[in-house]
């Protein structure tokens, strides 16, 4: 019996730079090249690779991300025990949660990256390669959805965010830490997140554009009404603390929660939002009774992407709330 088959989609970043002339790395190798600059994998599993993007992460879009999906179901249809997907590391935490929702299979689907690029003392491009492919066809993983692999670390998609610009143990899950991690070449899953998410698109899904606002301290939300007049189909807020805004602009929010899904996230990154703690105006109890819709434990970036993904499949706003009511739920 031959080795377990493994599809590898390479989308540029720091796994596959390259020194540009002394102007610094740029996403230039491809799939292949990526394959055979680490020998032991050979051992590991029968890969196949794919030139899907060769772009800094930063230029991927959803669209991106709904064809590598697509692409993805078919390599597993196909036989391949998994999927690994190399990127730049900006938006991993971003794309995971993405391909998290659409890819509808039991097979690992694995997105790993680089935080040290070829050209610096101790890469960690090829170790993480190497560990994402373990994972890719470990039966550990099966059943998981999409993860991250970096630091010999196993992140579930739906936790994981980057909180360092250049650690190479940039990548933490809250609030429950990794869900396994690599010993001795070996996967080891500790940790199963509850329910499964996903989200499915027509064949002509049509964009639906989501803004994503921050709020900051003194902000009094003059750029709002911009929102709809630049086309936007929705909005999340990242809200101060448990889900509060100033007063001045809790009108405009109401008015625009009227036309468009406005989802009300925390900008911590940690904890959920809050629902009936708070009750003066601009908490989150006074903005969920103006039509705000609360996001639970999904952040900002994650929100967006769940929310632009369910307007593209023509969901409305009461299916968009249950959603986001029931995520802990599964």
């Amino acid at each position: 019996m031959g080795l377990p088959r493994v599809a590898v989609f390479s989308m540029g970043g720091t796994i596959s730079s390259v020194d540009s002339g002394g102007k610094g790395v740029e996403p230039t190798l491809t799939g292949e090249a990526l394959v055979s600059d680490v020998p032991e994998i050979a051992g590991v599993a029968d890969v196949s690779a794919v030139s899907f993007r060769q772009a800094a992460s930063g230029e991927l879009g959803v669209g991106d991300l709904v064809e590598l999906a697509a692409e993805i179901e078919g390599r597993i249809d196909g036989g391949a025990a998994g999927a690994v997907v190399t990127q730049g590391t900006d938006t991993i935490e971003e794309t995971s949660f993405v391909l998290d929702l659409l890819v509808d299979r039991g097979a690992p689907v694995v997105v790993t990256g680089a935080m040290r690029n070829p050209t610096l003392p101790g890469a960690d491009g090829p170790a993480n390669l190497l560990a994402a492919i373990r994972v890719a066809v470990s039966d550990a993983a099966r059943g998981l959805g999409t993860v991250v692999v970096l630091n010999d670390e196993i992140h579930a998609a739906r936790f994981v965010r980057k909180t360092h610009t250049s650690n190479p143990a940039t990548f933490r899950s809250d609030p429950v830490g990794p869900v396994g991690w690599i010993s001795e070449d070996v996967p080891r899953v500790v940790v199963r997140p509850a329910g499964k998410h996903k989200v499915t698109l027509p064949e002509n899904a049509q964009d639906r554009p989501v803004a994503l606002y921050h709020i900051a301290l003194g902000d009094d939300g003059r750029l709002l009404p911009e929102i709809e007049e630049k086309g936007y189909a929705g909005l999340v807020v990242e809200a101060m603390g448990g889900g509060h805004v100033p007063s001045v602009m809790v009108e405009t929010l109401e008015e625009l929660a009227s036309k468009m899904p406005v989802m009300l996230a925390s900008r911590t990154g940690g904890g959920e939002v809050l629902r009936s703690t708070y009750g003066f105006i601009g908490s989150e109890t006074d903005l969920i009774e103006r039509g705000l819709i609360h996001t639970g434990p999904l952040d900002g970036r994650k929100a967006r992407l769940l929310l632009t993904l369910l307007l593209q499949s023509g969901a409305g706003r009461e299916e968009i709330a249950a959603t986001f009511d029931t995520w802990l739920e599964g």
